[in-house]
């Protein structure tokens, strides 16, 4: 129970950092008797909301780099995980779905709703990795592989 407080409380420390700006080189330091490590990825409710904004980066990717015409917005997060390093990384497993919405148009997926002809819609799993720095305000997404 102690363990999952202090992981809740520093997952939550985490978060609140998205919000600021910081120019210092911000290190996590786990608070006194912690145990949690920095480094070590732990599992993340799918409803939290930094997983769900991390998926929508991992979306966003996909979206970039595919030649669909249409644009994929998240369906579901199946799991998450978050590692603290010089930041969030994120390690999601998420499911993604073709909208109605194409590439040329429409950019906010929030508006985007799911395909509904059986012609047109196609699901994929996805992996992605999504490192976030909080006081860069900084996103990148090394890894975005879906199949």
């Amino acid at each position: 129970m102690a363990a999952n407080f202090t992981h809740s409380f520093a997952t939550l420390c985490c978060l609140a950092l998205w919000g600021f700006t910081c120019t210092c080189d911000a290190t996590y330091i786990p608070p006194p008797h912690s145990t949690v490590n920095p480094g070590f990825p732990v599992p993340m409710n799918t409803n939290n909301p930094g997983v769900r904004k991390a998926a929508r980066f991992g979306v966003y990717q996909y979206n970039n780099s595919s030649n669909d015409l249409f644009l994929f917005k998240e369906w579901q997060i199946n799991k998450a995980m978050v590692q603290i390093v010089r930041g969030l990384k994120y390690m999601l497993h998420v499911e993604i779905g073709r909208t109605v919405c194409e590439k040329r148009g429409q950019s906010n997926l929030d508006n985007c709703h799911f395909q509904r002809k059986k012609t047109l819609q196609q699901m994929l799993k996805c992996y992605f990795e999504v490192w976030i720095t909080p006081w860069l305000h900084k996103a990148d997404v090394p890894v975005a592989l879906c199949h």
